[in-house]
């Protein structure tokens, strides 16, 4: 009966433990219909062209119970999946003056380093586009997290950042207003 009692106090004071034990980052995958991924620059200083990729794949880590942000990123970019309303010139851009999809069919980002906290912040990482690969920075915010209605759990970020196109080899001369790009990401995670 000792024996008993004693391993059933030991197998409760275990499981208090695992209950006040911090809990560790879980993964989210990137829910498709809920996120995007778009693009604008300067179309010869007279408008913005505007455009987004369609199709894509990411994941992360995220602890709500801790004041970071989310950690071990990454998404990757299907690079002919771009869609800027225009099918000529959706091809124009998936050819060899741009993107070059047939030789770099994805794009990839790699979260390294957060700094800031659970609402907002700054994420470090590197970009591999075009078969070039630099850091880059994106300012995020994180827009909501909790319960969804099928029983499943959320978090909502936005980021942007800008990148220069010839920093990754695409050095097409559409006048100096065109150099810069600006990236938006909104990005829904499933918790896994």
């Amino acid at each position: 009966m000792k024996t008993t009692v004693t391993v059933t106090v030991a197998m409760l004071i275990a499981a208090a433990a695992l209950l006040t034990t911090p809990a560790h980052a879980a993964e989210y995958r990137v829910d498709l219909a809920h996120s995007f991924v778009q693009f604008r620059t300067q179309h010869l200083g007279f408008s913005w062209l505007i455009g987004r990729f369609n199709k894509f794949s990411g994941r992360f880590e995220y602890d709500a119970a801790n004041a970071d942000g989310p950690t071990n990123i990454r998404v990757e970019l299907d690079t002919a999946s771009i869609d800027s309303n225009h099918a000529e010139r959706d091809k124009h851009l998936r050819g060899d003056d741009f993107l070059d999809t047939d030789a770099y069919p994805r794009a990839v980002f790699t979260g390294a380093a957060y700094s800031g906290d659970a609402d907002g912040g700054e994420l470090r990482g590197d970009l591999e586009l075009h078969g070039v690969t630099r850091p880059i920075v994106i300012t995020m915010r994180k827009i909501g997290e909790g319960d969804d209605p099928w029983g499943g759990y959320r978090v909502g970020f936005e980021g942007s950042t800008v990148i220069a196109r010839s920093d990754f080899g695409i050095d097409y001369n559409l006048g100096p207003m065109a150099e810069k790009v600006e990236l938006s990401l909104y990005i829904e995670g499933i918790r896994q």
